[in-house]
């Protein structure tokens, strides 16, 4: 029986490959369609997606392989939606937070937010989940992840260590180099490759698409932030253990739920824009980057809060008046800790012209992605270029002009003094003048930093879309769910997504929203429901992965410092999944019903009339 069970093992990976094959096969053997062709296409790159058998992005491209062969389309149409308006957003967002990690920007919004919220318990907590958050707007919540858990490391061994240990331990290490996460952390998100010491590799590729940014910190573990600080066990270990485990839970998952208030937070929001535009071209742009935002944005921090209160719960109990410090001074060990923060804060030295320069121009992009079409009111797109109806700017077009200035402005505040002006200053003018002008952004970095698998990603998603669309397998399966009709709307939308977060736990939110969303956008429009009422839940309920370690990048990589158990994290994901499911209900019956309108069935959605 173990002979049998090792070779099992050693053509484990053929058995992958071929297995699906041949179980699928039969389909288009027997129905010998366009529709059930495409159909067997689908089967095989979910289950390929699934089980990573192969690279999530070299699954990717088999649409360009199958659609020719099966005749369901030209290669030369397929190609064509691997680089769609929506692909050249998220790479614009990308190079943007890329040039905020290239210069530790998003370092010193982090530390400077922690020194305001001090650190009691609870709002040392609320500190770094909103810290967490906001960054994972912006950035990839591995790179969010990865900056923000070495910090907590640190504050909480100040926390649990006598003030005699305390000292010991940074006089230990006082020559140690300060934490530099600019070299270990890559702008992904959304699925992507290796962890920190390592879970297992099947950890690696269950999150949103950040396996290149894990890649990189596992080169160079031990320079992450004094390594004592990672692996030093608490003393007393009961209440200690907990904090550990209450902090570093609070990261990984503020990550996970701060990716969901902006499309760009995670690849998952722009699968369901690029899905929405491809199905329903006519839908005048419903969602947006203001209007996701508008209805995303209160949710997650609903979403937020609910999770800070359900881990204190969990984790330090319900004494919330030692918790929230409420008339208890400030102790010796929580003076240690926010001189940690203190420290890190001060390290980096005054704001450099670069980091002036690359919030600026990420402030103007925000602004610009808010005001080209707010909805309200006319944006500036609108008046200035849309011209007969027809929409010439996009999200897009701003994206790429903020990446394109940041390639053009130089990192050093321009020089305009003659160096010879007096001759104190010459030498240190020549040398100035000398060194070389980079820009505040570079191909190198991006080349090096961008998860260039994520835009394969999207663009299979994309020609998976539009394959079943032309063969005719959309409209087969939404007249296959026509008897749903008599189940209320919000029991569809509710039962979908619980469906989706338990899906999601163990494959990628990227492969479960392409999977997904085309099958309920068909299903919504054949028993006449508004689209969005199905598709904005379900996108937000891929990020509903709070239960195991293989199911995003964040968690893996917190899992990976040994503080926590499996069961920890699934005793507290369960509730937070359901509190997800919950709240996201809850918002799109509510706000987003106004929002969308969504009681109604709009005309874009009719495509079959079409």
């Amino acid at each position: 029986m173990l002979s049998c069970l090792t070779t099992l093992r050693n053509f484990r990976t053929l058995l992958q490959l071929t297995v699906p094959l041949l179980l699928f096969l039969p389909l288009p053997v027997a129905v010998q369609t366009k529709a059930s062709y495409c159909g067997f296409i689908v089967l095989l790159m979910a289950v390929y997606w699934c089980t990573e058998v192969i690279p999530l992005a070299v699954t990717s491209l088999l649409p360009i392989l199958l659609f020719p062969m099966f005749g369901i389309m030209s290669s030369q149409d397929v190609c064509k939606e691997y680089l769609q308006d929506t692909s050249v957003f998220f790479l614009g967002g990308l190079m943007v937070a890329t040039a905020i990690e290239h210069w530790n920007l998003h370092k010193r919004i982090a530390l400077r937010a922690l020194l305001l919220v001090g650190v009691k318990p609870a709002f040392l907590m609320l500190g770094f989940m909103g810290v967490t958050a906001f960054l994972s707007m912006w950035i990839s919540n591995t790179a969010s992840t990865t900056m923000m858990v070495p910090i907590a490391q640190a504050v909480l061994h100040q926390l649990s260590n006598s003030k005699e240990e305390a000292e010991n331990t940074e006089k230990s290490h006082s020559s140690a180099n300060d934490i530099d996460l600019e070299t270990k952390c890559s702008s992904v998100d959304v699925g992507v490759t290796d962890v920190y010491p390592s879970p297992t590799p099947a950890s690696l590729h269950h999150g949103s698409v950040d396996d290149m940014a894990l890649a990189e910190i596992s080169k160079a573990p031990e320079e992450n932030m004094n390594l004592s600080v990672i692996t030093t066990e608490p003393k007393d270990k009961p209440g200690k253990m907990k904090m550990y485990k209450c902090l570093t839970l609070c990261v990984c998952y503020a990550a996970s739920i701060g990716g969901t208030a902006t499309l760009t937070g995670t690849p998952a929001n722009l699968i369901l824009k690029g899905q929405i535009n491809q199905i329903y071209p006519d839908n005048d742009e419903v969602i947006n980057f203001a209007t996701w935002f508008g209805f995303s944005f209160p949710n997650m921090l609903i979403i937020l809060f609910l999770c800070w209160i359900r881990l204190q719960i969990l984790f330090l109990g319900m004494n919330f008046r030692e918790l929230w410090g409420w008339g208890i001074p400030v102790s010796s060990k929580e003076k240690r800790a926010h001189g940690v923060i203190e420290k890190e804060y001060i390290q980096l030295g005054p704001m450099t012209f670069a980091e002036k320069a690359v919030l600026t121009l990420f402030c103007l992009l925000v602004i610009l992605w808010f005001t080209r079409e707010p909805g309200f009111i006319p944006g500036w797109g609108t008046v200035l270029f849309d011209k007969n109806g027809t929409t010439y700017v996009s999200d897009a077009t701003v994206a790429v002009l903020i990446a394109v200035l940041m390639f053009m402005i130089p990192s050093r505040k321009p020089n305009f003094t003659p160096g010879n002006q007096n001759q104190e200053s010459s030498k240190e003018n020549l040398t100035v003048m000398n060194l070389p002008i980079n820009k505040l952004l570079n191909w190198v970095t991006v080349q090096r930093k961008l998860p260039w698998n994520v835009v394969l990603l999207l663009g299979g998603g994309f020609a998976l879309a539009k394959g079943c669309e032309v063969s005719g397998l959309s409209q087969q399966l939404g007249e296959q769910l026509l008897p749903l009709q008599k189940i209320p709307h919000w029991a569809i939308a509710v039962t979908l997504c619980l469906a989706i977060a338990i899906f999601t736990e163990c494959t990628s939110n990227v492969a479960t929203a392409t999977l997904f969303l085309p099958i309920l956008a068909s299903m919504a429009t054949s028993i006449q429901m508004n689209p969005l009422y199905v598709l904005i839940p379900a996108t937000l309920s891929t990020s509903f992965a709070f239960m195991l370690p293989v199911a995003t990048p964040p968690n893996a990589i917190v899992f990976s410092y040994g503080h926590l158990k499996v069961s920890d994290m699934a005793r507290a994901g369960f509730l937070l999944n359901l509190i997800g499911v919950a709240t996201v209900t809850l918002a799109i019956n509510t706000w987003g019903r106004l929002m969308f309108n969504l009681d109604t069935f709009p005309t874009w959605a009719n495509v079959t009339r079409k």
